[in-house]
């Protein structure tokens, strides 16, 4: 015991942080449950922080967020071997602690809060009412009918497979917000260059297509899957990076921002990627009619939701598998109760956005 105590006394200022550290996230705990706090925190402190620092890393050829994690695994590995060589391992459990539980509240700080102000929905005035199995499959088809439209607008190889240079993608991305903001002014926002990941395989094996750092407001995209998707995964990231927390209306209006967009390629991966989720949630109302709308599908759109799928069946197992389900703890720990599933969820926002069009498509 006097051993423990005497540990306890040398090493009073890392206990005094770890301590320090377990009260900040208790405090976030607690103000969570107040909107109105949080919308103030989201406007004054967590926002205005994010966009100084993205502002920062801008100019960086890579992704700062891979940059940091690395530096850090590499040098917590290096001190872990010197104070094993040192016998002084429970001094770098201590650190390591300190580290982890700082670093938590700094995500919570500066990313959880925004699942406790208010959402997209409230704030574009979208109730996305419950949806009807005929509502669901006349939106369907409308997107089936612009995926057909804008397939043939883009680049393909000898193959037919959507061909668009990724490093153009990600370049093209300027001025995207533009339309949405005219509509929807609380999404302005600087203008960030998403950057492509260099683990982007390692990604792929947790099935992630791109993810916003919350510590530096910055997008790093999967740049190993299939180009198809890669700008209105683009368009998700910047969503989340001007303040849609939520996964299903990151996804709404990743949709309304690549189909809007003047490059093809953007409105045609916006097109399909809504057409997936809508044909998807098609498929569990009424398999028969999904499989209608699919036959609807021009040859190219076809060819790119195989290869798709092909590329990421190559990744299934317990990776993945784990990747998936730390991901959904990590939304349910924000109130996120559908966790992965919530992916799904855009598709009532998009019947009640697109549903009046139907009436005039053909």
């Amino acid at each position: 015991m006097n051993q423990i105590l005497l540990w306890l006394r040398a090493h009073r200022r890392g206990v005094a942080a770890l301590a320090a550290g377990l009260a900040a996230l208790g405090i976030f705990v607690l103000a969570r449950r107040d909107r109105a706090a949080m919308d103030w925190w989201l406007s004054h402190i967590s926002m205005p922080i994010k966009r100084g620092v993205s502002f920062l890393v801008d100019p960086l050829p890579c992704s700062a967020c891979e940059l940091g994690a690395t530096v850090l695994i590499a040098a917590a590995l290096v001190l872990l071997v010197r104070a094993v060589r040192r016998r002084r391992f429970a001094s770098w459990v201590l650190h390591m602690a300190v580290l982890l539980v700082w670093g938590y509240a700094a995500v919570c700080g500066l990313w959880g809060t925004q699942y406790y102000g208010t959402t997209f929905a409230e704030k574009a005035g979208m109730t996305a009412p419950p949806v009807s199995v005929e509502e669901l499959a006349a939106v369907t088809d409308y997107f089936a009918a612009r995926v057909n439209e804008t397939a043939p607008l883009v680049d393909r190889d000898a193959n037919g497979l959507f061909a668009v240079d990724k490093r153009e993608i990600l370049d093209g991305c300027t001025g995207l917000y533009d339309p949405l903001t005219e509509r929807w002014p609380f999404l302005s926002g600087p203008e960030r260059r998403p950057k492509p990941a260099l683990y982007s395989k390692l990604m792929s094996a947790w099935g992630f297509t791109g993810y916003l750092c919350p510590l530096v407001g910055e997008s790093t995209l999967n740049v190993d899957s299939p180009a198809v998707f890669l700008p209105v995964t683009v368009a998700h990231e910047l969503a989340h990076q001007r303040g849609v927390a939520a996964e299903q209306e990151a996804n709404f209006v990743g949709v309304m921002a690549a189909t809007a967009s003047p490059k093809a390629d953007y409105a045609y991966s916006g097109w399909l990627f809504g057409y997936l989720h809508l044909s998807n949630a098609l498929y569990a109302a009424d398999p028969a009619l999904a499989a209608e709308s699919y036959q609807t599908l021009c040859e190219g759109a076809r060819t790119d939701l195989a290869d798709n799928n092909a590329y990421w069946k190559q990744w299934e197992g317990p990776v993945k598998e784990t990747g998936e389900k730390v991901y959904t703890t990590f939304l349910q720990g924000y109130g996120q109760s559908l966790g992965m599933r919530s992916y799904g969820a855009c598709v009532d926002l998009l019947v009640q956005e697109f549903l009046p069009n139907t009436s005039t498509s053909d």
